[in-house]
């Protein structure tokens, strides 16, 4: 045997090819695993109880009231919102990727596809199919009053980013979300049911329009710098992270201070009191906003608190009355 034959290198040589290899190998895991997350954050799934929410509000109202659900309008008035939701967020990914302010959001659908008209042409598509399904309520109850209020809620929607508005460079984010997801969609959603307005129905509105604003106003607190950059005056640029974190509380105040009141007037039944036990969620949300407002990279969770929020809120509230005694 030849001292070639008895070195131990070829050996070392193939298992530092097998480390090379098990290296590379998680690496491009990782990589997956990181893509994936992004697409998960870019499509936002938790983000569409925001659509979801008001209609089911609205329609277990109409159920409080009549002891009736068309099954049929509920679930085309569901999808429907849930396709204009698409549409908004779709939109406004690539209202912002032409005003620059979201050159560093690495979850923004323009920026991981890179196809900006691509993204606008699906966006339209949701659209059109989401208002067509809400136009057939319409048509089948000749009444064109719901797809009104719908048509409202996507101009403002459009308003918040679309151009030549851009309200929501100007501070207006949460007003806007406020009227579309609160008093206009729920009141759609009831009238789509009893085709009457309600004002059990505008009362709870404004539980939802206020949870779901709150969403909205938490997800800037770790976009100041870019907002600041931009020239966005949302909220939080002009309040601070500071003084924002101290009106947080105000809010959650405000829901639970309506639910009494409703409850008290007679509006609501007892069993939405069920609302107060989100008070939990609500609390962890002040306090965590409260300890992270200035470190981005960590307040930048408190969104999804929000979310969780608004969710359970509502579906209590929902659930409330619908599970009426």
């Amino acid at each position: 045997m030849t001292i070639a034959e008895r070195s131990p290198q070829p050996r070392l040589n193939h298992l530092k090819d097998q480390v090379q290899d098990q290296q590379i190998d998680r690496e491009i895991s990782q990589k997956k695993i990181s893509q994936k997350k992004l697409w998960l954050a870019a499509i936002k799934p938790p983000m569409y109880s925001v659509a979801i929410i008001p209609i089911t509000t609205g329609t277990a109202i109409a159920y409080y009231e009549t002891a009736v659900i068309d099954w049929k309008v509920f679930i085309s008035f569901l999808v429907g919102a849930v396709l204009i939701l698409v549409w908004e967020n779709l939109s406004n990914d690539v209202f912002d990727a032409e005003t620059g302010i979201d050159k560093n959001k690495h979850h923004s659908l323009v920026n991981l596809t890179g196809r900006k008209n691509l993204i606008f042409a699906i966006a339209n598509i949701c659209l059109a199919i989401g208002i067509s399904l809400v136009l057939g309520i319409s048509w089948q109850q000749q009444d064109l009053t719901v797809v009104g209020i719908i048509s409202l809620c996507c101009f403002l929607g459009y308003t918040y980013q679309g151009y030549p508005f851009r309200f929501g460079y100007q501070g207006w984010g949460e007003i806007i979300s406020f009227f579309c997801f609160g008093p206009l969609a729920v009141s759609a959603a009831y009238y789509s049911q009893t085709q009457s307005l309600s004002i059990t129905a505008l009362f709870a509105s404004i539980i939802i329009g206020i949870t779901t604003s709150v969403i909205l106003f938490c997800s800037h607190f770790h976009q100041l710098e870019d907002d600041l950059a931009a020239g966005k005056r949302s909220p939080i640029v002009r309040l601070g992270t500071q003084r924002a974190s101290e009106l947080l509380p105000w809010f959650v105040f405000i829901v639970f201070i309506v639910t009494a009141i409703g409850i008290k007037l007679g509006y609501f039944p007892l069993l939405t009191s069920s609302v107060f036990l989100s008070s939990a969620i609500a609390l962890k949300l002040i306090n965590f906003v409260k300890k992270y407002h200035d470190l981005p990279s960590e307040v930048s969770s408190c969104k999804f608190i929000a979310v969780s929020w608004h969710f359970w809120s509502g579906l209590l509230l929902g659930l409330g009355f619908t599970l009426h005694l």
